[in-house]
C-alpha cells in the first residue's frame, strides 16, 4: 500500500526551541531525497515509555550535543504527515522552549538517517524566519516564540 493510502501511525514527539544569547533559534536543514528541502528545530520521537520532557533532553544532546533541562511545555500541535521513512503519522508535537548560552552544536550525536539528510544547521533571527525563501516548520514559529515571550 502507497503511503498516502497507508492508515496514520501515532507518533508522539518532543520539539525544541532552542534560542542563543541573542535570541536566534536553531534550525536544521532536512534534505530528503523524496520531497523539497526545508528546516525544523530540533527534536523527534518519543521512545515507548518515556516522557515527552526526558525526550526532550535526550533529543537536545542527540542532535545538537547541548545538556540542558528542557522546562515545561510551551506549546502543542497536532500535525499530519509523512515521516522521512515513509510512514504517514499523526505527530502529537510538544514543544519545550531551550534558552542556551552557547551558539556551538556538535551533531556527532545523529544518526545515520539524521547524518544523511540533515548536513546543515544554522541560528535564525526571527526577521529570517519571516522571510526565508525555503520552508520552516513548524509554520507558527515565530508565534510559538511569541506567545511564551508575553507570559
Amino acid at each position: 500500500m502507497s503511503a498516502k493510502g497507508a492508515e496514520r501511525v501515532p507518533r508522539p514527539a518532543a520539539r525544541i526551541l532552542l534560542l542563543d544569547g541573542e535570541a536566534r533559534i536553531l534550525l536544521f536543514r532536512f534534505d530528503p531525497a523524496d520531497r523539497p528541502p526545508f528546516w525544523c528545530t530540533p527534536g523527534g520521537a518519543v521512545d515507548p515509555g518515556e516522557s515527552y520532557e526526558a525526550a526532550a533532553r535526550r533529543e537536545l544532546f542527540e542532535e545538537t550535543g547541548i545538556v540542558a533541562e528542557p522546562g515545561e511545555e510551551v506549546a502543542r500541535r497536532v500535525v499530519d504527515f509523512v515521516t522521512l521513512e515513509g510512514l504517514p503519522v499523526t505527530a502529537d508535537e510538544r514543544y519545550f522552549r531551550i534558552d542556551a548560552g552557547t551558539v556551538e552544536v556538535d551533531t556527532s550525536g545523529h544518526t545515520p538517517l539524521e547524518q544523511r539528510v540533515m548536513r546543515e544547521w544554522r541560528w535564525f533571527s526571527r526577521d529570517e524566519i519571516a522571510t526565508f525563501h525555503e520552508p520552516i516548520f513548524p509554520e507558527d514559529l515565530l508565534d510559538m516564540i511569541a506567545t511564551r515571550e508575553a507570559l
